[in-house]
């Protein structure tokens, strides 16, 4: 009998787990260095949200550097006030959660090793707390190329990967980057630069004409990098992409190697 009552046991336990693996909705983890960096994948994370994805959007700087030809703001604290602002506007328009740190544009680069160090440090070590707490299936962040080969992009996208290979986690989660296909830019140096070739970038994600207009009206709330004209141009521009968003899975190999060659 009381072996009768384990089995029982064991099969309720197994059948809890998986109607709660079931009714788990899936996670994904969108993470970039500034307010306006999330306009990448945009129309992929309103998709994503509409399919009852739940999604968290972590944006590490608080875009006090982002000065431009567009705006008359002034760098430092009045324009991170303001960008953070707008990018909670943003967040409130994709539908996402949004987590945004506290870290500077350029991650205090200018301060030498002394300053830079250890603010890097620190955003490797809190990402780390966001994805430990956050338990996502799916994370997405910058490649090597950083998109625009932007310091910051390339710096965040490699403390991401840092922390996703600094263990083995205790659920299944994939990891993205971000990649545009060469084929797509318009000259040698930008496809060396910022490009891939397609055949690295595997994962190519869908979106409707709908995905692709709320992306672009959450980019409005950035007022203070682009007014509503330069957006419908960034729009415009852009729809010669396509309607996919391209992405390259970082891939751990089945079979190890005991020689290079």
């Amino acid at each position: 009998m009381n072996r009768i009552k384990a089995t029982l046991t064991v099969i309720s336990c197994f059948f809890v787990l998986s109607v709660y693996a079931q009714d788990r909705p899936k996670k994904l983890l969108a993470i970039f260095a500034h307010p306006d960096d999330e306009q990448s994948i945009g129309p992929l994370l309103v998709k994503s949200v509409e399919e009852g994805v739940e999604v968290t959007l972590v944006i590490a700087t608080d875009g006090r550097l982002g000065v431009n030809e567009y705006t008359d703001y002034d760098a430092g604290d009045g324009l991170a006030t303001i960008r953070r602002a707008e990018m909670q506007c943003a967040a409130e328009v994709l539908g996402v959660n949004l987590i945004h740190l506290d870290y500077h544009d350029q991650l205090k680069a200018a301060e030498g090793f002394d300053g830079h160090i250890p603010h890097v440090q620190s955003l490797i070590l809190e990402l780390k707390e966001i994805i430990t707490k956050t338990a996502p299936d799916v994370i997405i962040t910058w490649g090597p190329d950083g998109a625009t080969t932007h310091m910051d992009h390339r710096l965040v996208g490699a403390s991401v990967t840092q922390v996703f290979v600094s263990q083995l986690w205790d659920h299944p989660m994939d990891l993205f980057y971000f990649g545009i296909p060469k084929d797509l830019l318009p000259s040698p140096k930008a496809k060396t630069l910022r490009g891939q070739d397609p055949s690295y970038l595997t994962t190519r994600i869908p979106f409707s004409e709908a995905h692709y207009n709320q992306a672009y009206e959450a980019l409005l709330c950035h007022k203070s990098q682009y007014p509503a004209e330069v957006v419908a141009q960034i729009k415009k521009e852009r729809t010669q992409w396509g309607n996919t968003i391209y992405l390259r899975q970082f891939a751990i190999p089945e079979k190890g190697k005991v020689s290079l060659f």
